[in-house]
């Protein structure tokens, strides 16, 4: 929303009056100040009032009466700096924008957000969905949903096997994990969704963007730092900052004055992000942290109990740090997640509880189904026991966590996390093998590991005596490094 310029106090045409604590501007009806022009000040006062609904107040009229039990505001701005116009129906729009690509799934809150955009900015809306895995479900319909919100059209793209080439398996290889459980779902799915709404408003020429995010959650800094480091010049609203409606039957109140079809699905009592990566839920009993998970909640994976009495096994194959194949059989790296999130999810595999600290500030507790990622996860970190040595994994985990933070508050497409992905990358080249893992009741287990560039030597850890080590070096070696140890102690004996 366009910031709004102060008449200054030192402006020959102002004069002050006290308000409670507060000193308000009072503009003479005999100037000119600024760049505003007005032969009297009733005209000044109308144009003041439509432009931002501010009460202007003149210490020689009687005007203030009605108005002693409120904050007066003598704050006007031109329309040229505010770029507010006439909607030609008597409304002000908040900003005139030629055309807005909304993020849309076609939900209540969406459908709301694109006559409301109509309305208070005076533009097209072009819906933009992504297909990240979330299910053909809630792709049904779209376009219908879409047009009779008052949309000029939906643009679907299916974004699969982008989110998990260029953004899960980065993420993967990093080994990058939020606050030692999360699997940054949610946070890999926001930056490739955001990099194609760019995308697209350049395609139908869009001079702004527009997401559903809330003003208290991680995705909304996700998509805007999305924007501004691909392109600065485009204009970003953010409705939930910005409208008065404040839930679930305000927005269904305001569908039915904008003739908007309301949904009419079933809402959850859950808050839920579904991608190929995972699954996630808050709200409703889990906004209490010592509640359990009602067992019918989850959507990806069995309970453990209830899983197969019999394990089974699957062999993963990885190829410089990234997964390849799938029991011998190579697969695209979207085709290879969703046959794991099959194989995972009927183990019960991948279930994750938490309490997570917010990028805005705030904790909060979620529950996270990640089966296909957790059995990933487990089969790249175990084949680097093989491929890199100690100080390098040491290394490799400390810059994960600072891999995860990046990813977590929305800086993608920051020089940092770029840098460090070529790090990442040159790192594990020789990360080639495979991994087999036991699945089993909501656990895995590895039961097997190889590699051609494998730093184990079976002939140097052999119990059995060797040529390549001599055990009777480890002596001197012992000496030497616990020589600080030793001076140590003699310094607090009094041994010299």
């Amino acid at each position: 929303m366009a910031q709004l310029r102060t008449i200054a106090p030192s402006c020959s045409s102002t004069n002050l009056i006290f308000n409670g604590s507060r000193r308000v501007p009072f503009l003479r009806p005999d100037r000119v100040c600024g760049s505003i022009k007005s032969s009297s000040f009733q005209e000044l006062g109308v144009k003041g009032s439509e432009l931002h609904r501010h009460v202007i107040v003149h210490k020689d009229r009687n005007l203030t009466k009605a108005h002693n039990h409120q904050a007066i505001k003598a704050t006007l701005t031109d329309e040229k700096e505010t770029g507010a116009s006439s909607a030609g129906d008597g409304r002000v729009l908040r900003k005139k924008l030629n055309k807005v690509v909304l993020a849309y799934s076609g939900g209540l809150d969406t459908s709301v957000i694109v006559p409301w955009l109509r309305e208070n900015y005076g533009c097209e809306v072009v819906c933009f969905t992504a297909d990240v895995g979330q299910g053909t479900i809630e792709l049904e319909g779209l376009e219908q949903k879409a047009k009779a919100s008052g949309a000029s059209q939906l643009v679907v793209k299916d974004l699969k096997e982008e989110f998990v080439k260029d953004y899960i398996f980065p993420c993967l290889r990093a080994g990058a994990v939020y606050e030692r459980k999360y699997l940054l779902g949610t946070s890999m799915a926001r930056p490739v969704i955001a990099k194609a709404m760019v995308d697209v408003a350049r395609e139908v020429g869009a001079d702004a963007v527009s997401h559903g995010c809330t003003g208290k959650g991680n995705d909304q800094v996700r998509f805007e730092l999305t924007f501004f480091a691909l392109n600065p010049e485009l204009n970003v609203v953010a409705p939930w900052r910005e409208w008065e409606i404040r839930g679930r039957e305000d927005a269904i109140e305001y569908a039915k004055k904008h003739n908007v079809p309301v949904p009419v699905t079933k809402k959850s009592i859950y808050s839920r992000d579904r991608n190929l990566w995972h699954l996630s839920h808050e709200g409703d009993i889990l906004e209490d942290p010592s509640n359990e998970p009602n067992k019918d909640m989850y959507m990806m994976s069995v309970d453990p109990e209830d899983a197969p009495d019999q394990p089974e096994y699957v062999e993963i194959g990885i190829d410089s740090g990234l997964p390849i194949s799938l029991n011998g059989t190579k697969l695209s790296p979207a085709s290879l997640l969703s046959e794991l999130n099959e194989i995972g999810g009927r183990h019960g595999i991948g279930r994750v509880d938490m309490v997570e600290n917010r990028l805005v500030g705030m904790k909060s507790r979620g529950v996270y189904e990640t089966p296909g990622g957790t059995i990933l996860f487990t089969a790249a970190r175990e084949l680097e026991s093989l491929t890199l040595d100690r100080q390098t994994i040491q290394v490799k985990d400390s810059l994960a966590l600072t891999y995860a933070e990046l990813v977590y508050a929305g800086r993608w497409f920051d020089p940092l996390r770029t840098s460090m992905d070529a790090f990442m990358e040159k790192i594990t080249e020789t990360t080639t093998g495979s991994v087999t893992l036991k699945l089993y009741k909501g656990c895995v287990t590895v039961t097997g590991r190889t590699s051609p560039n494998s730093l184990y030597r079976q002939d140097i850890s052999s119990f059995e005596s060797g040529q390549i080590y001599d055990q009777a070096d480890a002596a001197g070696f012992i000496r030497l490094y616990g020589l600080p140890m030793r001076v140590r102690a003699m310094l607090e004996n009094q041994v010299f």
